[in-house]
């Protein structure tokens, strides 16, 4: 995967801001074929190694949420389980399966665009990726379009809501 962050010297809110509207588009890939709407990007010295997007309905596969996805490719195009280094930027809190996949896999920063009430494990409900008693602490950050995901998922469940009320 051949793409790089394209300023030289830039700060880390900048970079932030350019990988998650990355993230906010694959979010809006997943829209647009039927699944929730969450992106992953994963990024190691300024370039994008993995991406995902929530497949889970498509792939008949529970397990693929973005987060998941993107950690599947980067092992891939790094050729290693071990992704020390490498940032993950998500649009949604990971729920526990990828929050303790993302601590599994040594992922050294995770950035969050909006947190999830009901099943996120990086702060709101569970707090895994920064458990002392595990093995590994992952640093993290919220925020990066906090406004445009949060719209995002309510619009997306909310006219999933008025899809079922009209059928019934």
């Amino acid at each position: 995967m051949e793409m790089s962050f394209p300023l030289a010297g830039a700060t880390q809110a900048e970079q932030d801001l350019f990988w998650m509207q990355r993230a906010f588009r694959l979010a809006q890939k997943a829209e647009s074929e039927g699944e929730v709407p969450v992106g992953a990007v994963i990024v190691a010295d300024g370039m994008c190694v993995a991406e995902g997007w929530n497949q889970t309905i498509q792939n008949h596969d529970p397990t693929a949420h973005a987060e998941m996805v993107a950690l599947r490719a980067a092992g891939q195009a790094i050729q290693n389980y071990r992704l020390g280094g490498v940032t993950l930027y998500v649009t949604l809190e990971p729920c526990p399966m990828c929050a303790s996949a993302m601590v599994h896999a040594r992922v050294k920063r995770l950035v969050i665009a909006t947190r999830d009430p009901r099943t996120g494990a990086a702060g709101s409900v569970f707090n895994l990726v920064q458990e002392p008693r595990l093995n590994h602490f992952v640093e993290v950050e919220y925020g990066v379009l906090e406004q445009e995901a949060c719209h995002q998922l309510k619009q997306f469940f909310k006219q999933k809501r008025a899809q079922r009320k009209n059928k019934s």
